[in-house]
């Protein structure tokens, strides 16, 4: 089992920037990688960024050169930079991991982190 908890929402203007945490417990040893999706208001969610367990990343195209995934040095919290946001950002902002043992691959989800885009 594996834990993702979310933090660093807000609301922020359009330019502005704000860091995503989500800290990562229990089997994380069998997680093989980690993703950042996001939801808006009647819209399905959608993949926003990936790190792997050897730091390979993947972005979607609305957000590459202006958001940055990286995994603190015990690989146990993830984060999600975001810089030069614009209202189209606005979103429920979740964590997802997944994970291995041996033929089992499960995902786990945190709780979203609500960020607005707003003037």
């Amino acid at each position: 089992q594996v834990q993702l908890v979310e933090s660093g929402g807000g609301l922020v203007q359009p330019g502005g920037s704000l860091r995503l945490s989500c800290a990562a417990s229990g089997s994380i040893f069998s997680i093989y990688a980690m993703n950042w999706y996001r939801q808006a208001p009647g819209k399905e969610r959608e993949l926003v960024a990936t790190i792997t367990s050897g730091d390979s990343t993947n972005y979607a195209d609305s957000v590459k050169g202006r958001f940055t995934v990286s995994r603190g040095n015990a690989k146990n919290t993830l984060f999600l930079e975001m810089n030069s946001l614009k209202p189209e950002d606005t979103a429920v902002y979740y964590c997802n991991a997944l994970a291995a043992i041996g033929r089992r691959v499960d995902d786990y989800w945190g709780q979203g982190t609500q960020v607005t885009v707003s003037s």
